[in-house]
């Protein structure tokens, strides 16, 4: 079913609101979150010397964005959330550009790297053609982008106050080849366990 412009509106409205509410939760659930395997993954196929212009799509209260700038890199998040743009700029030091996913004024050619990690499952897959195809544009020639996200049989809808897109990997494959990238690799997490216990797709792209 297509989501007319009210629901775009309510799907972005309610997703934020609800992780408004739960930001000091959410981040004491979060913060010790071991996630180096897929900061690796972006960093290890980026072409050229360090330090690497990283946008965190989704950075959440600042985790991930605060681990790429001391790594020295020229970290910016970007975040739909108020609260956690709030957190990630007093936790990371970094600018952090409060947007709508659905509503992104991203700066053309701007970033060597786009760390996604659990982050783009948000955006209905109608929409989701464009949204990768900004992401694309902000990126340098041969940029890399990371993507995590929970799999499942490309069902969407609301799950807990969260609206949700579960794409398997042949769906999320297509999406980004038509955007125009390029896959480099993708795995499963966490890592070492058997397929079923593993819900999350994690693939590297070349721009």
């Amino acid at each position: 079913m297509k989501l007319n412009s009210e629901d775009l509106e309510k799907v972005a409205a309610h997703t934020l609101e609800h992780y408004d509410q739960r930001a000091d939760d959410f981040w004491e659930g979060t913060r010790g979150h071991d996630v180096s395997q897929n900061i690796a993954a972006l960093l290890k196929y980026i072409d050229g010397n360090a330090p690497f212009s990283i946008l965190d799509f989704g950075c959440g209260p600042g985790r991930d964005l605060k681990v790429f700038a001391d790594m020295g890199h020229r970290a910016v998040g970007l975040e739909g959330s108020g609260r956690f743009a709030e957190m990630a700029r007093a936790h990371s030091g970094c600018d952090v550009l409060h947007q709508d996913f659905l509503k992104l004024a991203l700066p053309t050619s701007a970033f060597d790297g786009v760390f996604a990690n659990a982050s783009m499952f948000h955006v209905p897959s109608q929409e989701l053609p464009r949204v990768l195809r900004e992401l694309h544009a902000t990126l340098k020639s041969g940029g890399v982008l990371f993507a995590s996200n929970p799999r499942g049989d490309n069902d969407e809808g609301w799950n807990r106050g969260r609206y949700g897109t579960y794409h398997d990997l042949p769906s999320w494959r297509a999406f980004m080849t038509q955007a125009g990238f390029s896959e480099l690799t993708h795995y499963y997490r966490p890592k070492d366990l058997p397929r079923e216990q593993q819900p999350w797709l994690a693939s590297v792209w070349r721009a």
